[in-house]
């Protein structure tokens, strides 16, 4: 059982999250918390605290709970991806590698202090609720959030299914505060969907990057290629997925890639955390397939007019396989600026059923960029709306998170940041104004304005992309800063990777099976 809890693999189970590279520790990081140093004057003041919190604290409290919530409190400060897995949250973690798990089917993250939406998953309670990205989650089944950890609101809205949960949804668009009752069932994602938009032109939408994805795209294609032997253009939806296991992320790229082409590369203090992936079998291979799913795929799949649509809720590995295909100027990028999470977290077990989840490399696209905190920029800037995006202003993206990482390739992030921040005030201020505007008719039009289902005939931006293949024309976004973003993309003419060394066919592998 320790020997399968050690081989974890290269783990992003979305954006709460994120990439992760999991790796086994190296004799060089070993020797280095070895040799290193403890700050011993440090230590003692933790122990007098511990102290004197167990003897003078009002009521007793419990040795380990108090360990466990301190060391949580030690590794959360970090940075916003890195955290302790105590039982439940590694178990949690292995389950939704699966794609398989019981709870409402969404993907959260924090905001002063509230619960957010990051996304619904697809086909899933809190999808057919009618949750949006941006949502904030004020109340669980009458309990104030605030207060709670990720963790504890978690726990608060898994459940058995069939079990019903109430939300109070504050949703910022509307400003009102509304309930919801979600009733709870175990959540299959089918990470792989496609259909024919039109003769000679395929739609295929990524929902997230689980253990199956690589050869369920690869049936997928097969059947396309089978059904439409003229194909004449690709659009790939990487829309609101937040990540998956970075694998099935170099796998999918490595599907449109000419073989052996550079997919993403990585560097950090540890010789482990220096790598540079590629799209070969060894480095997409999981244990859930026993052969290359790849292999026989048409050649078509590596020269086909190609789009890739993306907005705020692409993240991690969504992002990786969006900057491959863009700096190998396979594809287009079209839509919004993607989340910015560029950094790759280690999942290393610590016990039979503990880990650390911990920040330790950048990752970078081929041509060698950081997309920290800048997320990949469209070639071409398009809105979900026809009307317009103005709700843009809401969105936030790693940039937004107070413990960010830096950037380190640009010496002007902390000007731009100020820059960005401007415009978006900017942007809440004349969309304040237009609200204001509004007869009470049409706000009431604007609150029950649905969510766009991706991939459906009144999906704008896929309508967009259709446009751009068939060469017809494209509405560009109305966003004067998302324009100004696509307009200042950073070079990504080929040159060599960051990483100095290959990846290691050993270092690839998944989660342990239950």
């Amino acid at each position: 059982m320790r020997t399968k809890l050690k081989n974890i693999g290269l783990i992003a189970a979305g954006l709460a999250t994120g990439v992760f590279a999991t790796l086994q520790f190296s004799a060089a990081a070993q020797q280095q918390a070895t040799t290193a140093p403890l700050p011993l004057d440090q230590l003692r003041l933790f122990a007098e605290v511990f102290g004197q919190i167990k003897h003078d604290y009002v009521v007793p409290v419990d040795d380990k709970k108090l360990l466990t919530e301190a060391i949580k409190g030690m590794v959360s400060s970090l940075d916003p991806h890195s955290s302790y897995l105590d039982k439940t949250d590694y178990q949690e973690l292995q389950e939704q590698t699966k794609g398989r798990f019981a709870g409402l089917g969404i993907e959260i993250s924090q905001e002063d202090g509230l619960i957010k939406v990051i996304s619904p998953i697809e086909d899933t309670p809190a999808f057919r609720a009618g949750l949006r990205p941006g949502d904030l989650i004020t109340r669980i089944n009458d309990k104030p959030v605030r207060g709670m950890t990720l963790d504890q609101a978690v726990k608060q809205m898994r459940g058995e299914p069939g079990t019903k949960v109430t939300l109070t949804i504050f949703r910022k668009t509307d400003s009102r505060t509304f309930p919801v009752t979600v009733t709870r069932a175990i959540i299959r994602v089918q990470s792989v969907k496609t259909k024919i938009l039109a003769p000679g032109y395929a739609y295929v939408r990524i929902t997230s990057f689980q253990e199956r994805t690589v050869p369920d795209l690869a049936a997928k294609l097969q059947d396309i290629a089978r059904e439409q032997p003229n194909l004449k253009g690709v659009v790939v939806d990487l829309r609101n997925n937040g990540g998956g296991l970075l694998q099935s992320a170099v796998g999918v790229a490595g599907a449109f890639l000419p073989s052996g082409s550079v997919v993403v590369s990585t560097n950090g203090q540890i010789p482990d955390s220096k790598q540079i992936y590629r799209d070969t079998y060894d480095n997409y291979r999981l244990p859930s397939f026993d052969s290359d799913p790849l292999k026989n795929l048409p050649d078509i799949y590596k020269n086909v007019p190609m789009i890739v649509l993306t907005n705020a809720y692409s993240a991690s590995a969504s992002e990786i396989v969006a900057g491959a295909l863009q700096d190998q100027h396979r594809a287009l990028i079209m839509g919004k600026t993607t989340f910015g999470k560029g950094s790759v977290q280690t999942v290393r077990p610590l016990t039979s059923d503990t880990a650390l989840r911990l920040t330790t490399a950048y990752y970078y696209t081929p041509s060698g960029r950081s997309i920290q905190n800048k997320g990949i920029r469209p070639d071409v800037p398009v809105d979900q709306y026809a009307n317009g995006d103005p709700d843009d202003a809401l969105v936030t993206r790693e940039v937004d998170y107070s413990n960010h990482l830096a950037n380190t390739q640009d010496p002007n992030e902390k000007k731009e940041q100020d820059q960005r921040e401007q415009d978006r005030m900017q942007q809440l201020q004349q969309l304040e104004e237009q609200n204001d505007k509004l007869t009470p008719e049409q706000r009431e039009k604007e609150r029950e304005r649905k969510p766009i289902e991706f991939g459906s005939a009144d999906d704008f931006m896929l309508q967009q992309a259709l446009n751009k293949l068939e060469g017809k024309q494209v509405q560009l976004s109305k966003s004067l800063m998302e324009r100004k973003l696509a307009e200042n993309k950073p070079p990504r003419s080929a040159s060599a990777p960051v990483a100095v060394k290959p990846a290691s066919p050993a270092v690839p592998a998944s989660a342990p099976s239950k």
